[in-house]
């Protein structure tokens, strides 16, 4: 049985990683949510405060936000799969190609501060601006793109967890999201980022305890050199097809840069038609929304890069060691599709250790990105659904509720589609490749909906439509022309989802454009910087002004600009406490200035600049001046040259550490010295507990 081959701990271990875990940071929460709510001016009963974080989060941390959301179960996994199929070409190529648009949503981030300062969601532009069937249109998309990424994120993690622990598949898949589910509705968006930052700290300790285990102190590789030997053995034994000479280390890797293609296309979607990554720009400061961007896109890229270039490689390299759990046989290719690549390494390296670090730091990415899909989701079904087309009229509170309830019903929502694509024996790397070209075609039409006036209702809603009619076409077509049949096995491999991939992106922006410049449209930003820019009590009354709760004020949005935190008071315990009110004040006082110079044009035609040039350039380097030349001329690394490339993995783990775990405590060092204050007196004085 292929999910046996690495089982080294006992199924008790999985249910206590997965039940565990995710309560463990359920009761954190709880923690968070108290002292956030009794010690600053910020209530997660707040609808505003619960979706957005009230629009005040500094980049650090919105930078770890980024890089938790992007890490996916198949960040590890899929990226250790294209190690183990492509060589050292599959990890750069999986990091090249989705550290882009993180890079190029920097732009869309500066762009919804300056054109729908006030939006909770991206829907919210596209129906004010194109209106309902437009609406509907984009809706779907929406969806489609939560729900592939959900259920990737519960199949991926599902599979890993079966196959270290011997647990039922389908209990992973539901009990996974259920620690989710509850700290995602105790905490709100700002919450979750903290649970966010402890979840990117953990994942980088253990991703470099691996690193310096297998290149440094394992008695199986123990140096890079020792891995190139490894490798050059692994060459002769087991050639890449479409490698120069087969190699395991060379950047010419036909079928690496095809993957790499269909990364950009597939990333493309899954980022811009993402509202988690909306979310976290709606969330930022101003200004700062660009440089959390660029920040978070850089620190990301060392992810899949270290991780994959460690555990990926090391597959390869130790497939016929007694100690891999396959031998003497090779893993099929039905087990590395599922993502094994990595938990076969792990085994062999550490034996129980290595399983366990596996199981605990997949088991973050995993909590991490679904808990930003959570949120993600129901902020559309509460403002786009509810709110837009059921109640209009809805209250703070009520939103908040519906908030809760579109929480859990998303997080069954992915468990069922994550059980359906394992009964249909569909696996994580078939879903990674298809998805882009099932959404692909909205890419554009989304993303110029923002930032281009030109661009008219029709247009964006056939380059959406034929778009993804073309990446159907072209993806069905192909797999019958090259391999003679269309089965889950021919449309999931290579050929086929790059032209779908390529198809529905390309189609989209063509027809979108084209459609458009037939009789451009003239819009007025105005119209979406309008948009929440009335209190909701107004036009509520009966339900608004009856309440008179901090509840029914916060949804403010005509000053937000000036002032984009509610000034009513803190909630009910705060007022009694002189410490509490006094974080309060001082927070809002910081907060007025900042925003008072962020939101300025000139700053904010500054910021768009900055990721105009910073995205397209670092674009440049990490995708063309890099790779290319190397590809081109068929170079296969030396060993010093593949030693200076493990040390650069190094690196930039230890500089990604560094932007997402050591900036966001920097940042709020402040808050903290006087939070701790605040909380000693309450001890002093009896009242802390």
């Amino acid at each position: 049985m292929a999910s046996s081959a690495a089982t080294t701990l006992p199924v008790g271990a999985g249910y206590g990683v997965v039940v565990g875990i995710g309560f463990f940071f359920a009761f954190l929460m709880m923690g968070i949510s108290w002292l956030q709510n009794r010690y600053t001016m910020y209530s997660t009963k707040q609808s505003e405060e619960f979706n957005t974080a009230s629009r005040s989060v500094k980049p650090g941390l919105i930078a770890s936000g980024i890089v938790s959301a992007w890490t996916w179960a198949a960040t590890l996994l899929q990226s250790s799969t294209v190690a183990y199929t492509y060589g050292v070409a599959g990890p750069f190529w999986y990091a090249a190609g989705a550290t882009v648009q993180i890079l190029m949503f920097s732009i869309l981030a500066c762009k919804v501060k300056q054109n729908a300062p006030r939006c909770h969601t991206y829907l919210e532009i596209i129906y004010t601006r194109y209106g309902a069937f437009a609406h509907l249109v984009f809706m779907l998309f929406a969806f489609v793109t939560n729900i592939l990424v959900g259920s990737q994120l519960l199949l991926g993690g599902s599979a890993v967890v079966t196959s270290l622990t011997g647990m039922n598949v389908y209990a992973a898949i539901f009990l996974i999201p259920t620690g989710v589910c509850a700290y995602v509705i105790l905490g709100g968006l700002r919450a979750t980022f903290l649970c966010d930052y402890s979840h990117t700290l953990i994942l980088m300790i253990i991703i470099l305890y691996f690193m310096f285990h297998a290149y440094a102190t394992s008695d199986l590789i123990g140096s890079p050199g020792a891995m190139y030997d490894l490798l050059k053995k692994a060459t002769i034994q087991r050639p890449i097809d479409g490698n120069q000479d087969g190699s395991y280390l060379t950047l010419k890797s036909n079928f690496g840069l095809i993957f790499g293609v269909i990364q950009l296309c597939s990333g493309s979607g899954t980022v811009f038609l993402d509202q988690a990554y909306w979310q976290r720009a709606i969330a930022s400061r101003p200004t700062t929304a660009v440089k959390a961007y660029l920040l978070g896109g850089l620190a990301w890229f060392a992810i899949p890069f270290g991780f994959s270039t460690t555990l990926g490689l090391a597959a390869a390299a130790l497939t016929d060691n007694p100690r891999f759990p396959t031998y003497p046989n090779v893993p099929t290719s039905g087990e590395i599709s599922s993502g094994l690549a990595a938990a076969y390494a792990a085994s062999a390296l550490l034996g129980k250790s290595g399983a366990v670090a596996l199981l605990i730091v997949l088991f973050m990415a995993v909590t991490s990105c679904a808990s930003a899909e959570l949120i993600a989701v129901s902020s559309l079904l509460t403002f786009d659904v509810y709110k837009t087309y059921i109640q209009p009229k809805a209250t703070p509170k009520q939103l908040i509720f519906v908030s809760h309830i579109m929480i859990c019903v998303f997080g069954l929502t992915m468990a069922v589609f994550a059980c359906i694509w394992n009964a249909a024996s569909i696996d994580l790397g078939w879903l990674f490749l298809v998805m882009g070209l099932l959404i692909g075609g909205a890419v554009f039409p989304a993303a110029f909906a923002i930032t281009w006036k030109g661009q008219t209702r029709i247009g964006a809603i056939s380059g959406c439509v034929v778009g993804l009619a073309a990446g159907l076409i072209a993806w069905l077509t192909t797999a019958q022309q090259y391999y003679g049949e269309v089965t889950v096995h021919t449309t999931g491999l290579e050929y086929p989802t790059l032209a779908g991939n390529l198809a529905a992106i390309m189609t989209g922006l063509i027809v979108s454009v084209c459609v458009s410049l037939v009789k451009p449209d003239d819009f007025d930003w105005e119209i979406t910087r309008a948009i929440n820019a009335m209190p909701v009590t107004q036009g509520t009354a009966p339900e608004g002004t009856s309440t008179p709760n901090e509840e029914d004020t916060p949804e403010l949005s005509s000053a937000e600009e000036k002032n984009p935190v509610p000034s009513s008071p803190p909630p009910p315990p705060a007022p009694t406490n002189n410490a509490s009110t006094s974080i309060a004040a001082a927070e809002e006082k910081a907060l007025h200035l900042e925003i008072g110079v962020e939101d300025h044009p000139a700053k904010l035609r500054a910021a768009f600049k900055l990721a105009c040039i910073a995205s397209f350039v670092l674009t440049f380097i990490l995708d063309f001046l890099v790779p290319m030349p190397m590809f081109f001329t068929h170079y296969i690394f030396s060993k010093g040259f593949f030693t200076a490339w493990v040390v650069v993995s190094f690196l930039w783990v230890f500089c990604s550490s560094f932007i997402s775990c050591f900036l966001p405590v920097w940042e709020t060092r402040g808050f903290f010295v006087e939070l701790g204050r605040a909380v000693a007196r309450d001890v002093r004085r009896g009242r802390g507990a």
